[in-house]
């Protein structure tokens, strides 16, 4: 097994560690990091292809994401700054739990993914504030705004940030995602955003769609 096959062995069989091990050794081997990374989006497509089809479960895409987080952040994008290459990004997602919840994994599953997926990813964190949303899009100006609630108490936060940003002439500059638990596709629509994801692979790909990336 080439030291390629082994990095897509290693993250279609979920295994973290494995994936580190194979992508330090491809680098060993002199193969460049964007290779490697061209291997890595290619198997994570393949594992999200098989989880719209039913074959793979939730945790198998969490795991997979988190892996390819890991080997991209530590071992490839270092390298890549050092070189003065620019690692290719589709586009840059702000996104965080609104204000009044403390809930995240669902929130830190979609960044994932994300992140994963070619993004940049700015992560607001929980509990995050509506002023702090309007400063992220004026301090990052990011593509994409996502914001996640499990709480239906914290929905109206989702509103006021889309009203913030009308006031302060800055929706236009950024496309809104809204998910979580209570969220449906009708509130999505009726408080003015772009878009409703279910799931983590559904708001990437609301993402791509958004941006005209698909």
């Amino acid at each position: 097994m080439s030291e390629l096959e082994a990095v897509k062995d290693a993250l279609l069989g979920f295994d973290a560690e494995k994936l580190a091990k194979a992508t330090e050794a491809s680098l060993k081997k002199n193969i460049s990091p964007q290779e490697i990374m061209n291997v890595i989006t290619a198997s994570l497509k393949l594992i999200g292809e098989k989880f719209e089809k039913g074959e793979l479960l939730l945790v198998h895409l969490v795991a997979s994401g988190e892996a390819a987080k890991r080997a991209i952040s530590e071992y490839l994008e270092p390298l890549l700054s050092k070189e003065g290459t620019v690692v290719a990004k589709i586009g840059t997602v702000a996104i965080g739990t609104v204000a009044g919840d403390i809930h995240d994994i669902g929130k830190n599953i979609v960044a994932s993914m994300f992140f994963s997926a070619g993004f940049k990813v700015i992560d607001l964190g929980k509990d995050v504030s509506v002023e702090s949303f309007i400063k992220a899009v004026e301090q990052h100006e990011p593509d994409i705004l996502g914001m996640s609630t499990l709480l239906s108490t914290s929905l109206p936060i989702q509103r006021e940030v889309v009203e913030a940003l009308n006031n302060k002439k800055l929706r236009e500059t950024v496309k809104i995602i809204v998910g979580g638990a209570p969220v449906t596709p009708e509130w999505a629509e009726e408080i003015g955003t772009d878009g409703y994801a279910e799931d983590a692979l559904e708001a990437v790909n609301v993402g791509l769609r958004l941006l005209g990336k698909e």
